[in-house]
C-alpha cells in the first residue's frame, strides 16, 4: 500500500517489472503448487517460460516429464541418490536430444533460486524453503512465495533482504489480500480477515476429535493438497501460519487480524477498511488463480482458473472460530508476537508432530498439545541480538527433538 512502511507484499508497486515473455524457475515442481503453475505456463507460451526445475527427488519420472515438456535448462535434486534414476528417466524422456544440466543435494534449490530469471515460484513445502527465499531475494528476483514456512520461521531475515513489492503472496488467502488491499492505502485498512475452509472436523468439539484417524484428517472437503498441509488444515495450524504471514507481509497488527470459518471456500480473505466497506476477493477454490497472480503481477492471465457461474444459485456461509476445539490460531498469534526464534519452534514441532500423528504414533489432540508443550518450554526468546539463519537451525533442532520426545512419552503413557 502507497504509504506502508516497508511491506513485502504491495499491490501497487510492480518489482522489476519487464515487458514481454517472463523468465520463471519453478522450486518443488513436482508438487501440488508445482504442478498446476506448469499447467498454467504451458496454457500461457507467450507470457512464460520455465527456465528450471527444483524437486526433492521422489519423483523423478514427473521431473524428468516436466523438464521435457518445458525445455528447461536444468534440474535439480535435493536428494544425491536420485540422480542415477532422473538421468535413467531423462534419457528415456529426451533421447537423444540434448539433456538438461542436473545439479544435485541440499543445496541444489538455492543455487536454482539465484540463478538468473524474472521470478522465482517457491513451492517447496516446509522450513526447508527458507535459504532459497533468502537467495532468491539477495538475487534480486520477483519471488512468488508459496512457501509460508520460509517468511513464518525467518521473519525479520527475509523482511531485511525483501524490497517493496519484491514478494507476491501465492498462499489463496494472502493472493486474496494482495488484491483486495490494492482498492486502498495502508491508512485506510481496519482489519484483515482471513478465512478458513474449517477442514473435515468443522463443527466438531475438542472430545469429538479425540478418536479421529490419519484417514479422517487427510479427507479435506475443498483442496486437494499434500498429507502435512492437509493435516494442518484439519488442526487449522495453517490458518495460525497464515494470521503470522499476513502480519509480516503487510504490516498490520495481530489483533487487527480476524480469523472466520468459511466452509465453501469461495471467499478467499477480505480487507475492512476505515469507512465500514468489506472487499472480498472470490473464486471457485483453485489455486491456478493465486499461482497466476504470483507470477505475472501485475497483469492478469486471461482464463487462469474458473469463474463462477452466476446463473446457478449458492450459498455462503461464514462461522466464528472455535478456539477451544482449534486452539492452534491462539497459540501462533502468541509465538508471533513473541517473534525471534518462537515461530520457528512452533512450525518444527508441528512437523515433528503431523509426522506422528500420521504414523499412528500421536492422536489427532495430542498434535496441538505437544506442540504447546514445546512452545513453552522454549519460553521467551532472548532479545537484542538480531535474528540468524543459525539461530533458527538451532531452534528448530531442538524443538523436533523435543517434540519426539514428548510423542514417544504420550504413546507410552497411552499404552500403559
Amino acid at each position: 500500500m502507497s504509504d506502508s512502511p516497508s511491506p513485502l507484499a504491495d499491490p501497487h508497486l510492480a518489482f522489476d517489472a519487464t515487458e514481454g515473455r517472463r523468465d520463471i524457475v519453478v522450486l518443488g515442481s513436482t508438487g501440488s503448487i508445482g504442478t498446476q503453475a506448469i499447467d498454467l505456463v504451458l496454457r500461457n507460451p507467450d507470457r512464460f517460460r520455465v527456465t528450471a526445475l527444483s524437486a526433492a527427488g521422489g519423483r523423478v519420472g514427473l521431473l524428468a516429464e516436466q523438464a521435457r515438456q518445458l525445455r528447461v535448462d536444468t534440474v535439480a535434486v535435493a536428494r544425491e541418490e536420485v540422480v542415477p534414476a532422473l538421468r535413467e528417466a531423462l534419457a528415456e524422456q529426451y533421447g537423444s536430444e540434448p539433456e538438461p544440466e542436473i545439479l544435485a543435494g541440499p543445496e541444489a534449490a538455492t543455487q536454482l533460486a539465484a540463478s538468473a530469471c524474472h521470478t522465482v515460484l517457491n513451492g517447496i513445502t516446509g522450513s526447508i524453503g527458507l535459504a532459497p527465499t533468502l537467495a532468491a531475494l539477495e538475487a534480486g528476483r520477483t519471488l512468488a512465495l508459496a512457501n509460508k514456512e520460509s517468511l513464518i520461521v525467518g521473519g525479520p531475515l527475509v523482511k531485511a533482504l525483501a524490497k517493496p513489492g519484491q514478494i507476491i503472496p501465492v498462499d489463496s488467502e494472502h493472493a486474496a489480500l494482495f488484491q483486495a488491499l490494492a482498492a486502498g492505502t495502508r491508512a485506510d485498512v481496519r482489519k484483515l480477515v482471513v478465512t478458513a475452509s474449517g477442514g473435515p472436523f468443522r463443527g466438531r468439539t475438542r472430545a469429538e476429535l479425540a478418536d479421529v484417524t490419519p484417514k479422517d484428517a487427510l479427507a479435506h472437503p475443498t483442496w486437494a493438497m499434500g498429507p502435512v498441509i492437509t493435516v494442518n488444515s484439519a488442526t487449522l495450524v495453517n490458518k495460525g501460519l497464515e494470521v503470522i504471514e499476513a502480519h509480516l507481509l503487510y504490516d498490520i497488527p495481530f489483533e487487527r487480524i480476524e480469523v472466520v470459518v468459511h466452509p465453501q471456500s469461495y471467499v478467499h480473505s477480505m480487507v475492512e477498511f476505515s469507512d465500514g466497506s468489506t472487499l472480498a476477493q472470490a473464486t471457485p477454490p483453485d489455486m491456478r488463480g493465486p499461482i497466476a497472480i504470483g507470477i505475472g503481477w501485475p497483469e492478469r492471465v486471461p482464463d487462469a482458473a474458473p469463474a463462477f457461474d452466476w446463473t446457478k444459485a449458492s450459498t455462503w456461509e461464514f462461522f466464528p472460530l472455535d478456539t477451544e476445539a482449534f486452539p492452534s490460531v491462539g497459540l501462533a498469534r502468541h509465538v508471533g508476537e513473541l517473534g525471534g526464534t518462537a515461530p520457528a519452534v512452533f512450525n518444527a514441532a508441528n512437523e515433528e508432530c503431523v509426522d506422528a500423528f500420521l504414523a499412528g504414533r500421536l492422536p489427532f489432540n495430542g498434535i496441538m498439545d505437544t506442540v504447546t508443550e514445546v512452545v513453552t518450554e522454549h519460553g521467551v526468546p532472548a532479545g537484542g541480538t538480531p535474528l540468524t539463519v543459525a539461530d533458527v537451525l538451532e531452534a528448530e533442532t531442538w524443538a523436533r527433538a523435543r517434540a519426539r520426545e514428548l510423542a514417544v512419552k504420550a504413546t507410552a503413557e497411552a499404552r500403559a
